[in-house]
């Protein structure tokens, strides 16, 4: 079984993230479970939510303690709580980069991918929600499951326009970590 947590702030998407990422799986023929975590029900409230997949069915319902994989969708989180709290020995982290915000000490097998997913967002969304971005980014940084799956699970999700912004916002999420970290990979 792998587990991946979401950081992120309500209202972020990190809920829609979740539901995309298990979609992605599920076409892959990978059994996906996605659950949210909320704090105060408040947009900005700091909040998670978490993908469980496996080959069988996913019976497990708790929260990730132990995750395979980390998403930060907003790199803020990372000044208040331990968002790489229990990330497993050959754990993968993405985070949306951000200006002044410092990443924490990891071991060294683990991987942490910045991203500039807000920046790909304006550009081909037009705000600056980064998520779909990230999950480019997670596709090419696990290689859990090629692009098609994620392009798949996006076009079922949204409409005409918003599909093909996001589309590309995930292309370019997916590139951004190719190129930059293809020497350390």
């Amino acid at each position: 079984m792998k587990e991946i947590r979401i950081h992120a702030r309500a209202g972020q998407g990190a809920i829609t993230t979740a539901a995309l990422l298990g979609h992605a799986y599920f076409l892959k023929g990978i059994y996906a479970y996605a659950f949210p975590n909320f704090g105060a029900a408040r947009m900005g409230a700091p909040m998670n939510a978490f993908v469980r997949v496996d080959t069988r069915p996913v019976r497990l319902r708790s929260q990730i303690y132990e995750p395979d994989y980390v998403i930060v969708v907003d790199a803020t989180l990372l000044r208040g709580f331990n968002c790489f709290s229990g990330l497993k020995d050959n754990g993968i982290a993405i985070i949306n980069q951000r200006q002044g915000i410092d990443i924490p000490k990891i071991k060294p097998t683990q991987k942490v991918y910045l991203v500039p997913a807000n920046d790909i967002a304006l550009k081909t969304i037009g705000r600056p929600l980064g998520n779909t971005a990230l999950l480019g980014a997670y596709a090419a940084a696990t290689d859990e499951f090629d692009l098609e799956a994620l392009i798949g699970a996006i076009s079922k999700r949204f409409s005409e326009k918003a599909k093909e912004a996001n589309i590309e916002a995930v292309k370019l999420g997916y590139e951004y970590v190719r190129t930059t970290y293809s020497k350390t990979r």
